[in-house]
């Protein structure tokens, strides 16, 4: 199964992006990709997170290396499991 590979090469990371797909926690807004941590939203543009484990923790070398975010935003884009918003998330998140 895909989840298996998944934690097979991300451990940990791999784990909580699946948890976060299972969830619905992946959502696609007109202009981002957000996913909804446990403490904040997270945007996803090109693969590249602004979380601090991405900033902080990833090696920039290694492009294997990718926050659980960035990694549920891929499983969820295979499985077809992102959750659809016809609005701008910049509009959104005036509100939150």
């Amino acid at each position: 199964p895909i989840a298996a590979g998944i934690v097979d090469d991300h451990g940990d990371r791999g784990k909580r992006a699946i948890e976060a797909v299972g969830e619905g926690r992946v959502k696609r807004y007109r202009d981002f990709t957000v996913v909804v941590g446990h403490e904040d939203e997270y945007v996803i543009e090109d693969g590249e997170c602004t979380c601090a484990d991405a900033t902080y923790n990833l090696d920039p070398a290694d492009p294997d290396e990718r926050c659980w975010h960035a990694i549920a935003v891929d499983v969820a884009d295979a499985i077809d499991a992102v959750d659809h918003h016809d609005m701008w998330y910049s509009e959104v998140r005036e509100f939150l």
